[in-house]
């Protein structure tokens, strides 16, 4: 009911919006930010038949998004009734709702962009002599003429959002726009390997991909090394068609990798599908890795419903739970025949072979233990051999005992932790300490990373990364999202200790890591830091700050199962209990617990 009285009097108070306001709105849920204008002009151009499309982007969008295609084109009505609210060409009565396996079916892709940007089209049929160029600016048709142009159709969208500047102001840097962009174009370039692809960047041309086969697609988009990283995934049903690619669990990834679900052709997001592909891994990759994979379902039309998201990135499917056990059941399969037919394989790789023992030796299991030693002998006297490949830690801590300004009182001081204390390792995992006033038992891995953390946090504050140089630079290949994100942070890295610049389109090199990161592990520290930076991407300051420190002290700490040697025990519980918060960890895990002697006693009925 209306807050206000009715009176006979008093006007109508609902009206038709007019059509550049409803534009816009249907702008807001259809153009987020320049990808999304990418995803449905790409989608559009694939809908013309076309064999080749290519993209030319400026400024990440914000200046022109330009996408030419050698499709069927329109007549000079097509043209201009495209840019109409719910103008289709694929729509004629509801039952087409259900078998419609095109794209933009809804009409609102060109209305929309067209609401918000400065809109030029140029457009032209095989059997047409001339073609036509039409110009759009905030939804009003500006010009219509005939125009010389080759067959296909060219979109150029300026200045986008020129007349909202409200969600202009919310666009991040070019860089994370730019990734955005890369990633609507390669789920379009995987779709659809037999259409040719190109994307330009500022002058730059980022990608260059000719007609292929998908395996050749995806090596395009990744480069050469998913060559050798693919599992063909291959399975017929009744419900169901599925074909792609399962990665290899031994190139699985710490960080969520390139992840991607087709279903007829349409990039979708399901968490429901991606643990069905999770779950065929059991047993096959350690807690906390994850698979890449490229699959493609054909199903029929009208067994899902593609009409319940604006974007159309979620489906709905008729018969899910029978889908995700055909998922699971055929990637499980794929990879047990890939490692079947390594064990057959005279030429299968070394990293699923089990060397064969000579004929004649006898295998003979020995054990060796050191019988002299004492865990609460003094660490002078300890002749336990070390197992960690990270040395010189004795240096790395030296004076980390010292208390960091701004300490908060802890549970201990420096009196506690070197009147005659005592070290013991327990699972390789727990450093027990006792202390005057009881006996802490601290993970190992949270203290180291709580140590780094810190010193990580205070190299940012004063800018004085410390870092070694490489006798021999490396050249590390990124994807193309993941070298414009790169690109965004490369400043903060160097605070971190890095020297890395930039070589070629997705190539940097390495001339120079954190002090204490160990060699040849570049890549995988470079890729755990970019994974948590897209969880939390804008401006690196304040906390993302704290997330790069964060992500470069998990990657480097010492690791729950290493042995460690007494005096590097001592070292990690002396840096520890002189941080500003020892009790939590950067993610907020406990650190260590305490056993005061008083509560002890009490165990005993002392």
């Amino acid at each position: 009911m209306c807050a206000t009285t009715f009176t006979p009097e008093m006007p109508d108070i609902i009206q038709l919006l007019p059509d550049s306001v409803a534009n816009q709105i249907a702008a807001g849920e259809v153009i987020q930010r320049p990808a999304s204008a990418v995803k449905e002009l790409l989608e559009n151009s694939i809908d013309a038949g076309s064999t080749s499309i290519n993209v030319i982007i400026k400024d990440a969008g914000r200046t022109l998004i330009r996408i030419t295609d050698n499709g069927c084109g329109m007549s000079p009505t097509d043209a201009r009734m495209s840019f109409e609210r719910h103008a289709t060409s694929k729509i004629r009565k509801v039952n087409d709702l259900f078998s419609v396996r095109t794209f933009g079916f809804r009409g609102e892709a060109l209305a929309s962009v067209a609401s918000i940007a400065h809109v030029e089209m140029k457009t032209k049929r095989a059997e047409d002599e001339a073609g036509t160029l039409l110009i759009i600016e905030g939804s009003e048709v500006k010009s219509q003429e005939a125009s010389a142009c080759p067959n296909g159709t060219t979109i150029s969208v300026k200045n986008l959002f020129y007349n909202v500047p409200a969600r202009r102001n919310f666009l991040k840097s070019n860089n994370v726009e730019m990734k955005h962009i890369i990633e609507e174009f390669q789920r379009s370039a995987l779709a659809f390997p037999e259409i040719a692809f190109t994307l330009s960047h500022n002058g730059h041309e980022l990608f260059h991909l000719s007609q292929s086969s998908t395996r050749q697609r995806i090596v395009g988009i990744f480069g050469h090394s998913y060559n050798e990283h693919l599992v063909p995934v291959k399975e017929d049903t009744s419900i169901i068609n599925l074909g792609g690619f399962a990665g290899k669990p031994e190139f699985a990834k710490k960080t969520r990798g390139e992840q991607f679900f087709f279903v007829n052709r349409r990039f979708i997001k399901d968490a429901y599908l991606n643990h069905a592909v999770q779950s065929a891994y059991e047993q096959l990759l350690p807690q906390g890795s994850y698979p890449s994979y490229f699959l493609f379902i054909e199903i029929d039309p009208s067994k899902i419903d593609v009409n319940i998201h604006p974007t159309k990135t979620e489906i709905k499917f008729e018969e899910e739970k029978a889908l995700y056990a055909i998922i699971r059941s055929a990637v499980k399969g794929a990879l047990g025949q890939y490692s079947l037919g390594n064990s057959l394989d005279f030429d299968q790789e070394a990293s699923f072979s089990i060397p064969a023992q000579p004929g004649q030796m006898p295998v003979k299991p020995s054990i060796k233990f050191n019988p002299e030693y004492n865990p609460f002998r003094p660490a002078a006297a300890s002749s336990r051999p070390a197992t960690s490949t990270r040395e010189n830690w004795q240096e790395f801590y030296k004076g980390m005992a010292e208390a960091l300004p701004g300490q908060t009182e802890t549970f201990m001081d420096e009196k506690d932790l070197h009147a005659g204390s005592q070290v013991l390792q327990v699972n390789n995992s727990y450093i027990v300490y006792t202390t005057e006033k009881g006996i802490a038992v601290i993970d190992q891995q949270s203290a180291h990373e709580k140590i780094l953390y810190e010193k990580f946090m205070d190299t940012f504050l004063k800018g004085t990364p410390a870092s070694q140089q490489q006798l021999f630079p490396k050249a590390l290949e990124f994807s193309a999202s993941d070298s414009e994100l790169l690109k965004e942070i490369e400043p903060q890295l160097r605070n971190l200790g890095f020297d890395i610049r930039a070589f070629g389109k997705n190539t940097f090199v390495v001339h120079g890591i954190p002090s204490h990161a160990p060699e040849g592990e570049e890549k995988q520290i470079l890729e755990s830091i970019l994974e948590k930076y897209k969880e939390n991407p804008g401006d690196l300051t304040g906390k993302n700050h704290e997330t790069l420190a964060a992500s470069l002290a998990k990657r480097l700490a010492v690791k729950r199962g290493t042995l460690l040697r007494e005096e590097k025990m001592k070292a990690i519980a002396g840096g520890l209990f002189s941080c500003s918060n020892p009790q939590t960890s950067p993610s907020g895990r406990p650190v260590f617990v305490l056993l005061p002697y008083d509560e002890l006693r009490k165990k005993f009925g002392n």
